[in-house]
């Protein structure tokens, strides 16, 4: 008992030290990817309230370039009205003004052309069309361009061709390059957070950064993208230039998603180590208490060997001296039973030959054996409900000293008076042995280790003796050996189930 209980002992201090480092080392690491995680979204907070800051500022720019757009355009009305009231006045009209109105233009750009198309005056600050000869010239051009008749004659006019002002489309380009500056500073961000920009239904998407497009297989996939980004993290809403309002999508970056998992992938990885560790030492640990049972064994019933054959001799000048027979055949079956036990210890680490046997009758034969070499104050009782001449592959040598192992432990539970019950039974293509005692019975806490190695409950045990029954059912005989009922200071049953077929 004490060799087992220090060995518990000893893996509970293991295990509970185990437990606590690798506590520590998950609560260090635990701590360190927290406060990289929390930089993370800092970072994401920072990007997000830049982009709020930029859209503002692209949002006043463009108020301001409306004004500006407002006044070119109020220039170009007045050049065309302008140009009108100069083909309408009289003779006698002072022009002067409108002439220098329409001379001082040096940003609406016009073309002047005869009845005919034929360009009269070359087209102003556009470098590409100067030299047209004919209005057709411009083809699909010419759609940009309002168009004003002054007549001059009865059958002759001259036509005037003007557009937005070129600091109109400057500023038009230049908004547009915010827009799309806006958008790739967006997108592609140092904070590597996934970006989506929608419009005011959000399903429309603009543009998008940091985005796995290989498992966007449809519209609808976008859609599920954005409404789980929008569940993360509340949109940004921005008022953007020719876009109206507009949504920014966005959630944690690839590497805080991979810092969050982190301390469980790592966990995961070192509980792996351990049951593999443990595995293969226990394994390995196993393999070499085989060895050392194996080797014992062999060497048990080799020394066992030289004793056996000089009994034999001393019975056989015993017989010849005529002593009590009675005595000779008691002392031939302990030379018998010395033979077994011989037999078994020689057979332990090689595959056993199973044989068809009557269950019954091995059992019987061997407690008539056993009852003269126990306690007289000990019944042993047999109840048989197996079908007749049943039989089932079984190694006798072994099977008898399972059942041997368990009687003897039986009694002594019993401190060498009570009953043991052994009642046979079968189930399907199973039968059943249960032992039952009347003895001391067997803690709860203690039900569970009474087939470990160093499990002992007597002073002087190696408790080696369950286990080796144990191995021998389930590794030998492919069953099963268990403590089916036990209570404290009324006994105990173990069960033994073996299977009818064939090994």
């Amino acid at each position: 008992m004490n060799l087992y209980t220090q060995k518990r002992k000893w893996k509970w201090i293991l295990f509970t030290s185990a437990s606590v480092i690798f506590i520590l080392l998950i609560y260090y690491s635990n701590t360190l990817v927290k406060g990289i995680a929390e930089e993370e979204r800092r970072k994401v907070r920072i990007w997000a309230d830049a982009i709020t800051y930029k859209a503002e500022l692209v949002s006043h720019t463009d108020n301001f370039f409306e004004v500006i757009r407002t006044e070119e355009k109020k220039r170009a009305s007045l050049l065309a009205k302008a140009i009108q009231k100069v083909s309408e006045v009289d003779f006698d009209e002072d022009i002067t003004f409108y002439a220098d109105f329409i001379s001082s233009n040096t940003t609406i750009p016009t073309i002047l052309t005869d009845e005919a198309g034929n360009v009269q005056i070359p087209p102003s600050f556009d470098v590409k069309i100067e030299k047209i000869k004919n209005i057709s010239e411009l083809g699909g051009d010419i759609a940009d361009y309002e168009v004003i008749k002054i007549p001059y004659d009865k059958r002759k006019y001259t036509l005037v061709y003007y557009k937005e002002s070129q600091i109109y489309s400057n500023l038009r380009i230049l908004i547009n390059d915010l827009v799309q500056s806006f958008f790739q500073e967006v997108v592609i961000n140092n904070a590597s957070t996934p970006v989506i920009i929608t419009d005011e239904t959000k399903t429309k998407v603009y543009d998008f950064g940091h985005i796995d497009t290989t498992k966007m297989k449809s519209q609808l996939d976008w859609i599920k993208l954005i409404q789980e980004m929008e569940a993360a993290n509340t949109p940004i809403k921005i008022d953007l230039p020719q876009r109206g309002t507009c949504y920014v999508m966005y959630e944690e970056s690839a590497i805080l998603t991979r810092l969050r998992f982190f301390p469980y992938i790592q966990f995961f990885f070192i509980f792996v180590f351990i049951i593999i560790a443990y595995l293969v030492f226990s394994f390995a640990r196993k393999s070499e208490q085989d060895r050392v049972w194996v080797g014992m064994s062999k060497e048990t019933a080799h020394q066992l060997g030289t004793p056996i054959s000089s009994l034999l001799a001393w019975y056989e000048i015993l017989k010849d001296q005529n002593v009590d027979l009675s005595i000779l055949n008691e002392i031939k079956k302990d030379i018998n039973r010395l033979e077994t036990i011989a037999q078994r210890f020689s057979k332990i680490g090689s595959v056993p030959e199973l044989q068809s046997e009557k269950i019954e009758m091995v059992i019987r034969e061997f407690m008539v054996y056993l009852q003269t070499r126990i306690s007289s104050k000990v019944e042993i009782k047999i109840y048989n409900h197996l079908t007749d001449g049943l039989t089932i592959p079984l190694n006798r040598y072994l099977f008898e000293w399972v059942i041997e192992n368990l009687c003897k432990n039986s009694v002594d539970a019993m401190d060498g008076k009570g009953l043991i019950y052994i009642e046979l039974s079968e189930e399907g293509k199973k039968i059943h042995i249960d032992i039952t005692d009347t003895g001391k019975g067997i803690p709860p806490k203690q039900i569970k280790h009474v087939f470990k190695p160093g499990y002992t409950s007597k002073k002087r045990g190696w408790g080696l003796g369950l286990t080796l029954a144990k191995r021998i059912i389930e590794i030998y005989h492919k069953g099963n050996i268990f403590v089916k009922t036990s209570t404290v200071d009324r006994g105990t049953t173990i069960r033994i189930t073996l299977k009818k077929g064939s090994h």
